[in-house]
């Protein structure tokens, strides 16, 4: 995988072996998160992003209350640097417009705000602790 790696994506109903894979690999080994899988999951549009055949980047997209969430974004590893993190919130965003959606909140580690901004999302509120991490709520108008 080199810095002008192509990505494709798929989108699928629920949670798929591939998306549950690199979450556990970043947020359950890497990051040591205990709770990472939960009744959202299901009820979810989840969106894996590809180099080649093998999935290298998720997230899940679903709406609450008329906003869309996207939540559980990870990379793995040996993608990240190479705008795999990039075009998977792009493939969300389309998702969303698609579905009608204009506004999109997430929940972002403090640790990686600034790629978030470098998205579009903008942060409100204070931060706060999801098991011991720092988080900050983030919106951006689609």
């Amino acid at each position: 995988m080199d810095a002008k790696t192509d990505f494709t994506y798929r989108i699928y109903s629920g949670l798929c072996p591939e998306a549950r894979f690199i979450r556990e690999s970043v947020f359950v080994r890497e990051q040591g998160f205990r709770e990472e899988f939960d009744e959202r999951d299901g009820a979810s549009s989840h969106i894996v992003l590809y180099c080649g055949e093998k999935a290298v980047g998720t997230c899940r997209c679903f709406a609450e209350d008329g906003v869309w969430r996207v939540g559980r974004v990870a990379v793995l590893r040996e993608a990240r640097g190479k705008s795999a993190g990039a075009q998977l919130m792009r493939a969300a965003e389309n998702f969303i417009r698609a579905e009608g959606g204009k506004t999109v909140l997430l929940s972002a580690q403090v640790r990686a705000k600034g790629f978030y901004e470098r998205c579009g999302y903008r942060a409100e509120g204070n931060t706060y602790e999801d098991e011991s991490v720092l988080h900050v709520r983030m919106r951006k108008k689609l």
